[in-house]
């Protein structure tokens, strides 16, 4: 099966086809730095992490731009309200939020384009719309007339008549349609500016990203990506943008990531429900957030609550139980059971690509991850050697990396295991002394934990549910 993607803009699953044979260009937007990110921008960040990964191992080249809004309202008012430069404050979260990137092993951009270095591409825009008719300016503004794009909505799904019947948008003379936005802002005291030709100011927020995609990926992209929140007006308004400009097509596949919600709401800044980045991964590993993600699915929501963050931890404990050692006095297996455990080996590579390839089914793949986990500790207590286990668990390094899994990492989920092996330790002991109802204790309090312990002849040897 060929790659299959959702498209937002179609509303269907669509087969991937490049602008260029072999190589993606995918950008996907960024946050605005005027505060701690929490883990919602991080969910948004590890889903195009994992599309990105995916994508590289099918072969392609991708050229990943994500970019920095550094200067926007909101930074000029936390500024201001905290008496420090707009500059400094917008540095200092980007710099957090890079820290964060790596901290939870999401790959590093192509290019990381900020709004402040982008000043002239912004305004060859914003000059080559007012010189198209699609965009006007008055008092310094320049604003976008929508009016003049006849399928403008498309991504929405929304109709312009009803967006203006429905608009709650307070009445500016100076506008032409009230739905016009604003694409470039005059300066205000005291506000950063820059020169342009219609005055000191600033430009809009939507209008940053079509420059900056124009600008380092060219008028044509295969990948928009971004939370589901964007779509409108900020998406709506960068294709309104970017079309009008180039008379091109903007994006061939829109990629839309759902929210994070905590006690059912969305979370975010404005809300105030804010589980930050940093006091997360004090808490937790970074691949509990990362498998949180996998296990749910990029395009609806993902619940946020201790529950599902205890499942995550013990099915990454599951996952990881599968690259233990084969045991030191193992036999072998049969030619029967090798041949199961090859079988299953290529099952599942077959069935992982098949999942990815139904529009990055995560969740689907990570099922026959742990199909093979499980053919894995069952080998293994079959008396498996290390020899018989190696491709096995090859395959399953290989595609928990795909999706940016790190077991081994320096909080990585084997890190209970050794008390889990002392407990079989001391367990072998009593039953050696008889003293079988301390053994069932112990048995049956690492199955509540989600320890399944088995016995045999040789030994003790245990799995995860």
């Amino acid at each position: 099966m060929a790659l299959q993607i959702y498209n937002t803009l179609t509303r269907k699953k669509e087969l991937f086809e490049t602008i260029e044979p072999g190589k993606v260009r995918m950008y996907v937007c960024g946050p605005t730095v005027y505060d701690k990110a929490h883990v919602g921008h991080a969910m948004s960040a590890l889903v195009f992490d994992i599309i990105r990964r995916y994508l590289q191992y099918s072969g392609y080249e991708v050229r990943h731009i994500m970019n920095f809004t550094d200067v926007d309202d909101k930074i000029i008012l936390r500024a201001a309200k905290l008496g420090v430069d707009p500059f400094e404050l917008a540095e200092g979260y980007i710099q957090q939020f890079a820290k964060h990137l790596e901290d939870l092993n999401i790959l590093k951009a192509t290019f990381n384009p900020r709004a402040t270095g982008e000043m002239d591409n912004i305004i060859k825009l914003v000059q080559g719309l007012i010189e198209k008719g699609f965009a006007y300016e008055t008092g310094g503004d320049v604003y976008f007339r929508v009016e003049k794009l006849a399928d403008y909505g498309k991504l929405s799904g929304r109709k312009l008549e009803d967006m203006r019947a429905g608009s709650r948008i307070e009445v500016d003379e100076r506008k032409e349609n009230p739905m016009d936005f604003a694409m470039w802002k005059a300066a205000k005291p005291g506000e950063p500016a820059w020169d342009s030709p219609w005055g000191k100011g600033r430009p809009g927020w939507h209008i940053e990203c079509s420059a900056m995609s124009c600008a380092h990926l060219g008028e044509q992209i295969d990948i928009h990506g971004g939370g589901n929140d964007l779509i409108f007006p900020h998406h709506e308004n960068e294709i309104a943008q970017s079309e009008a400009f180039s008379g091109k097509p903007f994006a061939r596949y829109w990629i839309h990531n759902g929210m994070l919600q905590l006690s059912g709401e969305k979370m975010s800044k404005s809300i105030g429900n804010l589980v930050t980045i940093e006091e997360f991964l004090s808490k937790h590993t970074a691949d509990t957030l990362r498998f949180m993600v996998i296990n749910s699915g990029y395009r609806g929501p993902l619940t946020f609550n201790d529950d599902v963050i205890s499942q995550a931890d013990r099915a990454l404990e599951r996952l990881a139980s599968g690259l233990k050692p084969a045991q030191a006095d193992a036999s072998g297996l049969s030619d029967d059971q090798v041949e199961a455990l090859k079988s299953q080996t290529y099952k599942t590579r077959s069935g992982f690509s098949e999942c990815m390839n139904d529009d990055f089914n995560t969740s689907g793949a990570m099922g026959n991850l742990f199909d093979l986990v499980r053919a894995i500790n069952q080998a293994r207590a079959d008396g498996a050697t290390a020899d018989q286990l190696l491709a096995a668990q090859d395959l399953t390094k290989e595609l928990t990396g795909v999706l940016g899994l790190n077991l081994f990492g320096k909080k990585g989920s084997l890190q209970t295991e050794p008390f889990i092996e002392l407990l079989l330790e001391i367990r072998a002991k009593v039953r050696e002394e008889k003293m079988w109802a301390l053994s069932d204790l112990i048995r049956d309090r690492l199955a509540e934990l989600g320890v399944q312990v088995e016995d045999a002849k040789g030994g003790s040897a245990w799995t995860w549910k």
